[in-house]
């Protein structure tokens, strides 16, 4: 056999071989009722985070820079 058909042979086996895994591996992926309220919660978290993040650091440097000035002023 010539280093070509070898190869489109490897290369066969190897697609059927990928696609038999992705069938395979819905077995595992159970989709429930649940599954879009959880997609939708970690979303919703990742959305937010950096939102209230923000705000936090947001409030702590204003009140950090109202304490330097006032105890510049005293």
């Amino acid at each position: 056999m010539s280093k070509i058909s070898r190869s489109f042979i490897f290369l066969m086996l190897l697609a059927t071989a990928c696609s038999v895994y992705a069938v395979d591996s819905y077995r595992y992926a159970h989709v429930t009722i649940d599954t879009p309220w959880a997609i939708f919660i970690f979303l919703l978290l990742i959305i937010l985070f950096p939102f209230v993040l923000m705000a936090i650091l947001y409030w702590y440097f204003a009140i950090k820079k109202s304490d330097t000035e006032d105890a510049e002023h005293e």
